[in-house]
């Protein structure tokens, strides 16, 4: 007799209440194996594809693509054991109590002719916390499974599993891994931060047709066989004009920028910069060795001035707690790039960005770069950012007055490099020119730290080869 499993949506970024089905990756009569990712969601944060946690047959798909579900709503149906003999065993006194008091739920078709289990997920009652965009402070409990033997009962729903910081990120991983021990990539020839691309882009590495030495996997090779993203989301339109529903990342990250703009009080100082010299170094480093792998761009220099910067004016890399009425000052930097996607803003960040090498800075810059594009960022890569740099100037714009990101006290938004009329050694002669707009939470940044900062990350792009100065 068939058993029925029910999977319910998790909550895999920081608290999130809810999430927007994408598209499915199987349809009912597939067989799914245990870990196999069956689904992707679009969550506050990002998109994800989630693993399946049984072994069967898919029954029913209970959630459209489209559709936005609640964190504990059942989403797919699998036949554990089809056509094989259920073993149910019996419900505790509690449930089956519980269950006499209640009215029976409406089952699929086939679950007239077979039991109904479900795997719900139990966490320990913690108290409700907001999230934002790049998570802090989240809530954690420890999560049991349940197996519940329904024999004709309901099934009763349960609150949605929370997962701290810590946890978010081993939640993604463990999701990630889950699909590849089902097309395990160990015979594949690939170098390290290849494997890593692919797994970021979502990318089955032994279905990627190998170019290199000896059938060796390349960036390239990844790159190409990136899977298409989910069709837009359709609009409603009455020819006059046109309604977009705001969900997923760009809902949560309009809501963080409101949050910030009106709880944190902003001071924004303006530097221009004669970044010629920088403007010739990208040039020399893309025929560097090392630089192979990586896309060189201006953005490369600015994030190696920001964490120079940071050393000489640590106050920019720290955050104001509320709670605790405390100035926290990061000894490490983690360094978000704000990127525009399809799906609204993300500010991934390159962990411990303070310790890299000037190549693998490079790497994990463009690695950063194509994840987010690609759409495929996930809450992990958002957690933690310290200090963020908007690249406003690959749109042609030439500066603004940037929003602190919620859980920092600055951001840079850099402008176009732009060739102008320029005193260089008493001389009017052109020159390549960028504007640098540093905004600051006031409540313990001063405008003589705000200016210092801004003088050394200038000085460092006006001379790549000499330290920083805050004049």
């Amino acid at each position: 007799m068939p058993t029925y499993q029910q999977f319910r949506l998790p909550d895999v970024g920081e608290g999130l209440t809810e999430g927007e089905i994408l598209q499915w990756l199987v349809a009912p009569g597939d067989t799914v194996a245990d870990g196999q990712t069956i689904v992707e969601v679009e969550t506050a944060k990002a998109a994800v594809e989630l693993p399946s946690p049984f072994a069967g047959t898919v029954v029913e798909l209970l959630a459209e693509p489209g559709a936005t579900v609640a964190v504990g709503t059942p989403i797919i149906t699998i036949d554990t054991d089809p056509g094989g003999a259920a073993q149910p065993s019996p419900a505790p006194a509690a449930d089956a109590a519980d269950a006499a008091q209640q009215a029976p739920v409406e089952q699929p078709a086939l679950s007239r002719e077979a039991a109904l289990s479900s795997t719900e997920f139990v966490p320990t009652p913690k108290p409700e916390r907001e999230a934002v965009l790049v998570g802090y402070g989240v809530m954690s409990g420890s999560a049991t499974r349940r197996p519940r033997h329904a024999g004709g009962g309901p099934v009763r729903p349960t609150p949605p599993t929370r997962l701290g910081g810590a946890e978010v990120g081993r939640a993604v991983e463990q999701a990630f891994a889950g699909a590849e021990t089902v097309t395990p990539t160990a015979r594949v020839r690939a170098k390290p931060p290849v494997r890593k691309l692919a797994k970021d882009l979502g990318v089955d590495l032994t279905r990627v047709q190998p170019s290199g030495p000896d059938g060796t996997v390349t960036r390239d090779d990844v790159r190409q066989s990136v899977p298409e993203t989910a069709p837009a989301r359709a609009v409603v339109s009455t020819g006059l004009e046109r309604r977009e529903p705001v969900k997923g990342v760009r809902k949560l990250m309009a809501e963080a920028m409101v949050r910030s703009a009106f709880t944190v009080p902003h001071v924004t100082e303006w530097f221009e910069v004669d970044v010629t010299r920088s403007v010739k170094l990208v040039r020399r480093l893309r025929d560097r060795p090392g630089f192979e792998e990586a896309r060189v761009t201006p953005l490369l220099l600015v994030a190696r001035a920001v964490i120079e910067a940071i050393r000489v004016v640590p106050e920019v890399n720290g955050m104001w707690d509320d709670a605790a009425e405390e100035v926290v000052l990061k000894e490490y930097v983690n360094l978000g790039i704000a990127a525009a996607t399809p799906r609204g803003l993300v500010v991934p960040n390159v962990k411990g960005a303070d310790r890299l090498s000037l190549p693998e800075l490079a790497r994990a810059l463009t690695e950063l770069t194509e994840t987010a594009k690609a759409g495929r960022t996930t809450p992990s890569d958002m957690s933690g950012g310290t200090f963020t740099i908007t690249n406003v100037g690959v749109f042609g714009i030439d500066g603004g007055t940037p929003i602190i990101n919620p859980g920092e006290a600055a951001i840079l938004a850099v402008g176009a490099f732009r060739q102008r009329p320029w005193v260089h050694k008493g001389r009017v002669r052109p020159r390549w020119v960028a504007q640098l707009a540093l905004s600051f939470d006031h409540r313990f940044i001063d405008g003589a730290a705000g200016a210092r900062f801004l003088a050394a990350v200038g000085s460092v792009l006006e001379d790549p080869a000499a330290p920083p100065r805050t004049r």
